[in-house]
């Protein structure tokens, strides 16, 4: 679904390097030669070679942010001191893991990102679990991984950085089985608006964990590392059913009956469109098992699908397959050309032809119902602060820039807001949305006045404050 960075910056082309640091950002020398020299990393500035490369995000609608400064951090005092500066300089700062922010909000306009790109490291512990840097891609996570024979829970898409994804929660096809991704964390390592480094566990600050367990990346502070408890890689089944587009509403009709009533094992998510129906997803166990489940949803659907694909493989291969078959419609599958937004399904839909013409539109809108239930819906609220724990699932709502960005964001948001009067305001954080409605409260749910409290004993100035930060 996303290019890795190699492939986007080549696609940006060379840029002339400027004699000087234009004049928007004054101060060439003084403090930030300071921090330039107290970097292990390095620190880009305008005007400076590979500047008008690293400031480069995924999404091409922020490529006009120019952040004062880049800081590639190779330590984790390399974070500290960067926090510190924009502390004492009083400047935005935003931490940038894999940059696929739907906002942009790790590219922060006149402010310094903390690119942790190069603190990637994924090292095995006893006890199978995994501590892995925050600015690890989840291709390299699940290869690191894949290699001790372990698993993790996450996302299908391989540039995403595994630091936002599990920040804001961290949905994937083993979340039934395992949960999400956050739920798996044991601990972080973090730098806080003191600038100081410290370990955050339930025996250090166990608040603090609690709200980096889906309070969102961007807040708080700059996570440097996470350690996850790991599961056994096994054999997964995977599966494709694709239907014919009349079948919309008859997919949604029976999947939502369907997929509460299957074993935490299985995992089926749905993308939906004007001309895409299908339903994917995987089954922990083999084919022979998972098949006759399959069966079964087809019959409720009424309609036989058009492809039916059963394949079983590896957990590293396995992934890799989502990888591929995450990609959207050939409409938004270039580099980050698209706008997104969300809502929680909360409730069985009530009149799915209503949804099915809903969502058919606008021939380049895409769904993507992602299920929730088992595993996810155990967790407590006094373990995580992710509020969505009792949703049948998450619905992404995606389109290309076909009309211009203020036109595909009127055709989504018609979408969200005709969603949420029938299913209530909730969104999920990782697909956010800068023209969501009462943000706060779509995303936090009950957990936010906990959160403001967290933001406020951690961050007392706001230094990490941005548009839909907690900080504000």
């Amino acid at each position: 679904m996303e290019l890795d960075r190699r492939t986007v910056l080549r696609l940006a082309g060379a840029v002339p390097v400027l004699a000087a640091a234009p004049a928007a950002f004054p101060g060439v020398g003084g403090p930030w030669e300071r921090l330039r020299a107290r970097l292990t990393g390095e620190l880009f500035r305008p005007g400076e070679p590979g500047y008008d490369e690293v400031r480069l995000g995924f999404f091409s609608l922020y490529d006009h942010r120019r952040p004062a400064g880049v800081a590639v951090c190779a330590t984790e005092d390399d974070v500290r001191h960067c926090v510190d500066f924009a502390a004492r300089q009083r400047i935005p700062i935003a931490a940038r893991s894999g940059g696929h922010s739907y906002a942009g909000y790790s590219i922060v306009d006149k402010g310094l990102v903390v690119d942790l790109s190069r603190l990637n490291a994924v090292r095995i512990l006893p006890g199978g679990r995994a501590e892995i840097g925050a600015g690890a891609r989840l291709r390299h996570v699940y290869e690191a991984l894949a290699a001790a024979g372990r698993a993790l829970p996450a996302g299908s898409c391989p540039e995403v950085g595994i630091a936002g994804l599990t920040l804001g929660g961290g949905i994937g096809v083993l979340g039934r089985k395992y949960g999400l991704t956050c739920d798996n964390v044991e601990s972080v390592r973090f730098v806080g608006a003191d600038g100081k480094a410290r370990l955050v566990s339930e025996e250090t600050a166990p608040d603090l964990l609690w709200a980096l367990r889906g309070g969102g990346g961007g807040n708080f502070g700059v996570v440097t590392s996470f350690t996850f408890r790991t599961a056994a890689a096994r054999t997964l089944a995977n599966f494709s059913l694709v239907f014919p587009p009349a079948a919309l509403a008859a997919l949604v009709a029976a999947w939502q009956e369907w997929q509460p009533a299957m074993p935490d094992e299985l995992w089926a998510g749905m993308g939906l469109g004007a001309t895409a129906v299908n339903c994917g997803g995987c089954f922990v166990g083999s084919a022979a098992q998972v098949n006759p489940l399959l069966d079964d949803l087809v019959r409720r659907v009424g309609v036989q699908p058009t492809e039916r694909k059963v394949t079983e493989q590896d957990h590293l291969a396995s992934m890799r397959t989502f990888a591929k078959e995450a990609e959207f419609p050939a409409a938004v599958a270039q580099r980050g050309e698209y706008v997104a937004t969300s809502r929680m399904l909360t409730h069985p839909v009530p009149d799915p032809d209503a949804l099915a013409a809903l969502l058919s539109s606008d021939p380049q809108l895409y769904t993507i119902v992602d299920a929730y239930g088992g595993a996810i819906a155990r967790v407590s609220s006094s373990q995580s602060c992710f509020p969505h724990r009792s949703a049948l699932g998450s619905v992404q709502i995606i389109r290309g820039l076909d009309g211009g960005e203020a036109y595909a964001r009127q055709v989504i948001g018609r979408v969200r807001d005709e969603l949420g009067r029938e299913y209530g305001q909730a969104g999920y954080v990782n697909y956010i949305d800068p023209e969501m409605p009462e943000w706060a409260k779509a995303y936090y749910g009950d957990s936010l006045p906990r959160l403001r409290r967290v933001a406020r004993k951690y961050d007392p100035d706001g230094l990490f404050a941005f548009e839909q930060g907690l900080a504000r």
